[in-house]
Formats: C-alpha cells, structure tokens, sequence
C-alpha cells in the first residue's frame, strides 16, 4: 500500500510515495527543523502568494497593547482574508484563551499564538492520500472551469508514475478538445495510458477506463471530469451519473472522489466545497493557484464548516509546485 504522507524527510524534494502498511498520517515535524532545501524554495513560495493577507494580520501586532481594539482589528484581518465568520470566532476566543493561559503582554508574541491557534484548526485538514487499499484505486476529479483541474491530475500522474505507481488516465471531460489535448501530453511526458474518446459519453469513456484499469493491472485509475459550476444542476447531475457508472464498472469505487478549487475564489470556494460535497459526497481537495492574490484564510473556513482533508495544494505551474498540505507550514506562511 502507497501513502502519501505529509511531512516529507530532509533528504525528499518532491511529494512522496512509499510503501507503508498503516494509513495514520506522519506527525508534522519540530517546526524548529530545517526542512530540505527545495522544500523551503516552495515554501517561499507559499509565503509570497500569501504576503497580502500576512502583512494585513501581521499589522494588528505592531502596537505595544492587548487590548479590545487589537482583537476588533484582528477580527475585522481574518474576515478580509475570507477566514468566514465561524472560523474568525472561534479563532478569536481561543487566542483569547492561549493569551490567558500564557499571560503574554507582548503583541507580537500574540501572533505566536495565533500561528498556534490556526496550525491547530487546520490540523484536522492534513490527511495523506492512501493509494493501495485497492486495485486499482480509482480517483475522480472534479472542479469549476478554470481552477487547474486537469493540470493538477498531470502533475499527480506525474508524482505516481516517478514513484513506480502505474497509472490509466481516463478524459471524461469529452465537451473540452483541449482538455483532452491537455490530458494527452501529461500521459505522455509520464509515459502512462489513456482512455480518451472524441464527444464521447463523459460515464461511458470513465467506465470504459475503470474497466480497462482492472484488466490491465493498473495501481491507479485518474478520472478526470468536466469543469462546472456547481449552479449548474444538469452538468452536476451528471457527474452523479458518472459516479454511478464508474460503480457498475467496480463496486468499491470511485475510492477517492477530489474537488480541485482556485484559491483566489475566497468564500466562493466554501459554497464549491458544499455544493459538490453534497452532490458527491467528497473525499478531499486539491487547492490551487495559491501564487496569485490568494486569501488563504479560506482554509480555515474550510476547516470549521465543512473538514475535508486537502491532499495538495499548488503555488505555480511547474510540476514540483504542486505538494503535500501541512498545517503548520501552512499558518507560518499565511501569518509570516
């Protein structure tokens, strides 16, 4: 069995994929630890895509006093970075709580505990990936037009088969040429099939290819769907077909079925996380695009209205700028 575990060793520059005979997730490391040089080059990254919404929290701590104003300034800080009203709450009263606890007079050491406070609600986001449990394990991916969907499936493809992890990609996204031009050079560049059909039945081309997956022997079956919105009640309709129909192929499956949201979207991406995860009933998320003028705050709603776990999250284009999730890292970036 494959998992891919969130906090990588020292001497792995990419996401990782071992062979593992538990699904329990490693615990993040001591944040005092030197991670490995190209995992501080992608975390520069992350900061920088962030910056926005760090500098704006980051100047509630400049003053000398902990005060209500300063909890009023931070309040209105998280709500602009789309942290939504549940998670700014309980953000607030329990920094309130660690501030009490650890009677700091210091604002800038608040900031500490916020950093704290945030690397614990997102904590129950981190959850690796666990491929093996079945063959093959047949993943369906969904998202909004526009949200790097199919790049985000290449670059997974790509981490699988670097890891020796044979993998069929499935182009049920059958109404976008290029999507599956799209899809055609990443299983190229990665040497693994494809299942492709031209204006094809999106649930034929994702039964034809869990089908094709069994008989070959494939560790991994990547269907990758249509970009919708999710008011478009047809179109997510028909994903429920195309769950349905990759079932009738194998019972067990789709064993993981992903939602791939742009992280510039704020709040937006929380009705996208509901939507879908009640059309489909979700497994993970896959965030994207956090290079541009992302908020980030939005994962922290994420976390208090609707945890579910998010595998990925991507910061560019290039294949290593898409990694593992980490909570910790993920709240130093966002408040650096």
């Amino acid at each position: 069995m494959f998992s891919f575990f969130k906090k990588k060793s020292a001497l792995d520059s990419s996401v990782k994929l071992v062979t593992e005979t538990s699904i329990t997730p490693v615990a993040a490391a001591d944040a005092s630890a030197d991670p490995a040089p190209e995992r501080s080059g992608w975390l520069a990254k992350l900061k920088a895509g962030l910056r926005k919404t760090g500098t704006s929290i980051a100047t509630v701590f400049t003053g000398t006093r902990i005060d209500e104003a300063l909890y009023e300034e931070l309040e209105a800080a998280l709500l602009m970075a789309d942290s939504g009203v549940k998670a700014t709450q309980y953000l607030l009263d329990d920094l309130k709580d660690r501030v009490k606890d650890s009677k700091t007079s210091d604002p800038a050491a608040v900031k500490e505990l916020l950093v704290e406070s945030l690397a614990s609600l997102l904590q129950v986001l981190e959850k690796p990936l666990v491929i093996g449990q079945h063959k093959p394990t047949v993943i369906m991916v969904t998202g909004v037009n526009g949200a790097g969907k199919t790049t985000s499936i290449g670059k997974l493809t790509r981490h699988l088969a670097d890891q020796g992890v044979s993998v069929l990609l499935a182009a049920a996204d059958t109404f976008r040429a290029a999507a599956r031009e799209q899809l055609g050079v990443w299983a190229e560049r990665s040497t693994v099939d494809i299942i492709s059909q031209q204006g094809g039945d999106p649930a034929a081309v994702s039964f034809d290819a869990v089908s094709a997956g069994k008989a070959r022997g494939k560790d991994v079956v990547l269907v990758d769907t249509a970009g919708r919105l999710p008011t478009q009640l047809h179109l997510m309709e028909e994903l429920r077909k195309i769950k349905r129909v990759i079932q009738k192929a194998d019972a067990t499956a789709p064993h993981e079925i992903l939602l791939v949201i742009d992280g510039n979207t704020g709040q937006n991406a929380l009705s996208q996380v509901k939507t879908f995860d009640d059309a489909l009933q979700l497994t993970g998320l896959i965030i994207t695009k956090l290079d541009g003028t992302a908020k980030g705050g939005v994962l922290a709603a994420i976390a208090r209205e609707r945890p579910l776990p998010v595998y990925f999250i991507g910061v560019g284009e290039k294949l290593e700028d898409l990694e593992t999730f980490n909570a910790r890292e993920f709240a130093q970036a966002l408040l650096s």
